[in-house]
């Protein structure tokens, strides 16, 4: 294993500035902070959210930093652990595909909350270090490999994404190369994140990128004060990738480094679930749409799953068919499944405790069968492609291969579509004069002024 593989990654990454990437990609960096404001303002809402802001306020840290949708302002860390849990907290976060990664809510909650305690940070510096964070945290998690991750029980949002964290601080405190390494190799001491939530459907996968946020943040500034880490962090003997997955690549980590970035590869989600559920419920909208279809008209629905989402959305069956809560729903394929048949929806109003426990949803669930499809996985991880047949009452089938999913790079959401999910969301927190207000001054405000309009 090339033994340079950790400093190859961090020199390059030290030298992205807005002077050197194309404008395309801050393009993107803009679109996804509007889609982190979306969802980091209305999860503020959740009670995950607020449990998170009780305890900020309990333990009484005032600072310059913004709780998003909340008029709490903190110190650093523990704004970028508030922002990063409420962004993940209803599933409609952006994610990077090849990594099965959520990127933006960690890296928008670190960068944010610095920018907010250092204002004289400007927006292209901002996005520019988001998009190193981007990249790091891609990266790693394609070297490690989602599946491998999952087999092992880990959740790559917190695993890899607080390598990214670092990145991002760092780049925004203006530490030499050196330092940037020495945060990169203690952020390896700070990748965790477990899988167990899905058990019961506990809250702790919410806090995955806000903890990833704030160790990262840490990370950078011990890194800043001469604290040392491991310069092969990531594929020394008893380094991040032999640790954490039985099948690493670790010339991902530095393949194509300045050819594209990671950013481009990023999708965003318009149904309010898992990542895995998106492309079948597309599929399950777009005939129910096309065919004028009803709940009555079915008699079977049969969704093919990608084989590293099965046990995440279709097991264990018992917990999958009768979901308990609204964790549990958000990583049910019969769940979504059902709602979207019944409501041509599957947003926030669908994915509700009252949804979980109506008879009508249980009745949809039980027309549902999941399956494996080799043919689907033939692009995975490059792309995320779902198949689904339903079978009518009159002995008719209708069938549907959705190769990219809504959201997807190749199948965008528009800038307009993305300003509609921005009002949609946030709109439930803020007065929709404000929301047009962030969407107008998005472009050229500095980070720190958009911040004070979401509190």
């Amino acid at each position: 294993m090339n033994p340079q593989y950790t400093c190859q990654l961090v020199h390059f990454l030290y030298q992205v500035g807005p002077e050197t990437l194309p404008a395309e990609v801050m393009d993107r960096a803009r679109y996804f902070f509007l889609d982190y404001l979306a969802v980091a303002i209305r999860g503020s809402q959740e009670e995950s959210a607020k449990c998170v802001q009780r305890m900020i306020e309990r333990i009484d840290a005032p600072g310059r930093a913004s709780v998003l949708g909340t008029s709490i302002r903190t110190l650093p860390g523990f704004a970028a652990f508030a922002n990063g849990t409420a962004s993940h907290g209803i599933e409609m976060d952006d994610t990077h595909s090849g990594g099965s990664i959520h990127l933006g809510t960690t890296m928008y909650s670190v960068a944010l909350a610095i920018a907010e305690s250092t204002p004289e940070i400007s927006a292209e510096a901002f996005l520019a270090a988001v998009v190193a964070g981007f990249e790091a945290a891609a990266r790693i998690a394609m070297a490690v490999q989602p599946k491998e991750q999952y087999a092992l029980g880990f959740h790559p949002t917190q695993t890899c994404g607080v390598f990214g964290a670092a990145i991002t601080a760092a780049k925004l405190f203006g530490l030499t190369e050196e330092q940037t390494l020495a945060a990169v190799g203690i952020t390896g001491s700070m990748a965790a994140g477990s899988m167990e939530f899905l058990a019961e459907g506990a809250w702790t996968k919410r806090i995955h990128p806000g903890l990833a946020a704030q160790n990262g943040f840490q990370a950078a500034m011990l890194a800043a004060e001469g604290f040392t880490g491991p310069r092969r962090i990531l594929e020394g003997r008893d380094g991040f990738l032999h640790a954490y997955s039985r099948h690493p690549v670790p010339e991902r980590l530095t393949a194509g480094l300045g050819a594209s970035y990671e950013i481009l590869n990023t999708s965003v989600k318009p149904h309010a679930c898992c990542r895995y559920m998106q492309g079948p419920i597309d599929a399950i909208l777009e005939i129910v749409r096309e065919n004028g279809l009803a709940e009555p008209d079915i008699t079977k629905i049969e969704v093919a799953i990608l084989e590293a989402g099965w046990n995440i959305v279709c097991e264990p069956r018992a917990q999958k068919y009768s979901p308990e809560s609204v964790v549990d729903a958000q990583f049910s394929m019969p769940f979504g499944a059902a709602v979207a048949v019944l409501y041509g929806a599957a947003g926030l109003d669908q994915f509700t405790l009252e949804q979980v426990h109506l008879p009508s949803v249980a009745k949809v669930m039980g027309k549902v069968t999941l399956v494996k499809d080799p043919s689907i996985e033939q692009t995975f991880p490059k792309e995320w492609p779902a198949r689904v047949r339903v079978q009518l009452c009159n002995g008719q089938t209708r069938e549907k291969f959705v190769r990219y999913p809504k959201g997807d790079p190749e199948n965008p959401l528009s800038w307009s579509e993305m300003a509609d999910k921005f009002r949609a969301l946030a709109g439930r927190a803020l007065p929709a004069d404000r929301c047009e207000r962030i969407i107008q001054e998005l472009a050229t405000a500095k980070p720190a002024a958009v911040a004070a309009l979401c509190s």
